[in-house]
């Protein structure tokens, strides 16, 4: 994967072992979990381009009350 993404966040995209064949994400800040995905992706592209929408989220405050 590329290096877009801010810093001090890190993105780890893995192979779930249920259902197989599906993509996880989790986000760290400083080394310290701080999201993970609830959800499935079909591909590790697709969890990595959810995760940095993830990031954006957390660095732009959007959605945020």
């Amino acid at each position: 994967m590329t290096n877009d993404v801010p810093h001090p966040y890190s993105i780890a995209v893995e192979p779930l072992k249920k259902p197989e064949g599906q993509f996880g994400w989790a986000i760290r800040k400083h080394g310290k979990l701080t999201e993970r995905s609830d959800r499935t992706f079909p591909s590790e592209a697709k969890a990595f381009d959810n995760a940095m929408n993830a990031v954006e989220r957390n660095v732009t405050g959007y959605g945020s009350r």
